[in-house]
């Protein structure tokens, strides 16, 4: 009775949160329909489009000039098949109201009172960057929301209550349409060390049969089960993009955009603005200070993924294109709240710092999405 009293109360706040989302956002870039075209096509037994829009740049050719195809993984094309029957903007507020229920129901992770845990479920949707964002309904930002939303549902089936098949349920969501994700894996898998055996085969069973379908479906395509089409698009011909995909050449330059760039003066309200192209992730989020504090119980599994997959971030030669902050990090998030989770009881700071990230994203939402001053 008590758990299911705690399921009814994160799904109370998380459809509050899935309803404030879809009034505050404008998805202003669900035009960029990817992943629902290329899951129309898969479900009528195509490879592909038959046709190619003009603003759909993103698309390459494949089966001999025959379809065109895009870059997202398996995972995010099968992810939004269950979705199909509703509009782009209500299904960024179901990932968002997902957000929030899978992310109270983590805070069980440490001992905290309710109010704090609130807060902290509603810190990665409407305290970051993920607001904006994921509110402006491109196919990118679904895969985004759908990898926080499968990793803070592997962390939950992980460490607060043990289903290794469910957990690895929820990590195949998240790298499926992450793949930088898969670097997490040995983390999980540290984390179920108690009886390694029987908890690593439940794990693995799922994102194995993913990985598999998605190398077939990759080989199908391009003819390599390793090749996901980055390499064909017309990104890898722009010159930041001249030393591959990921290399150590961009990494100075995403330093700066993503931890140091600062805000822009302007002559009317906000009278500060960030650039439509990122800006530092602390000055986005100010409750992210909070993560250099004493840090819980899973610190070290948390920071070592932060750091692997930042390393990964900022070694890619694109931090994202036109986007409030740095949309890429917000795979970062589930492993942050592990950290702030650990820090202890509600306190006046934690209260001010969360108002001040929440007003910060509720302004750029408000910029990015509803007015015209963010030019692409």
């Amino acid at each position: 009775m008590k758990r299911l009293k705690l399921w009814h109360k994160a799904a109370g706040i998380g459809l509050v949160a899935a309803f404030v989302f879809y009034l505050t956002t404008n998805p202003i870039m669900a035009h960029f329909n990817y992943t629902h075209r290329l899951a129309l096509a898969l479900l009528d037994d195509r490879l592909g489009l038959e046709e190619h829009p003009a603003w759909l740049n993103e698309l390459v050719l494949i089966d001999g000039g025959r379809y065109y195809t895009g870059n997202y993984c398996l995972g995010a094309i099968l992810s939004v098949i269950p979705f199909l029957f509703i509009s782009p903007h209500c299904l960024t507020a179901v990932i968002a109201g997902m957000c929030v229920f899978s992310f109270f129901l983590l805070g069980r992770v440490e001992e905290m009172n309710l109010p704090r845990r609130m807060m902290l479920a509603l810190f990665p949707v409407f305290g970051t960057w993920t607001w904006t964002n994921l509110g402006s309904g491109g196919a990118w930002d679904f895969s985004q929301g759908f990898g926080m939303v499968g990793q803070a549902g592997a962390l939950y089936f992980t460490l607060v209550r043990r289903q290794p098949v469910v957990a690895g349920s929820f990590f195949a969501l998240a790298f499926g349409n992450r793949a930088e994700l898969i670097l997490t894996l040995p983390i999980y898998l540290f984390l179920m060390k108690q009886d390694w055996k029987r908890d690593w085969l439940g794990f693995l069973i799922v994102p194995g049969g993913l990985a598999l379908l998605t190398g077939e479906y990759n080989f199908a395509r391009f003819h390599s089960p390793f090749e996901f089409g980055y390499h064909r698009q017309n990104l890898m011909s722009e010159r930041w993009c001249q030393h591959g995909l990921f290399s150590i050449y961009p990494v100075a330059y995403n330093v700066y955009h993503m931890l140091f760039e600062g805000l822009i003066d302007t002559p009317t309200f906000p009278f500060m603005r960030p650039s439509p192209w990122g800006c530092s992730i602390f000055l986005a989020s100010p409750f992210l200070f909070l993560l250099f504090r004493e840090g819980g119980k899973y610190k070290i599994a948390a920071w070592t993924a932060i750091g692997l997959l930042t390393v990964v971030l900022l070694c890619h030669c694109s931090q994202g294109g036109w986007m409030f902050s740095s949309r890429y990090a917000m795979i970062l998030l589930p492993w942050m709240f592990l950290v702030l989770a650990g820090n202890g009881s509600l306190s006046v700071t934690e209260i001010a710092l969360f108002a001040v990230s929440v007003a910060v994203n509720g302004v750029a939402t408000w910029l990015f999405l509803w007015t015209e001053q963010m030019h692409v």
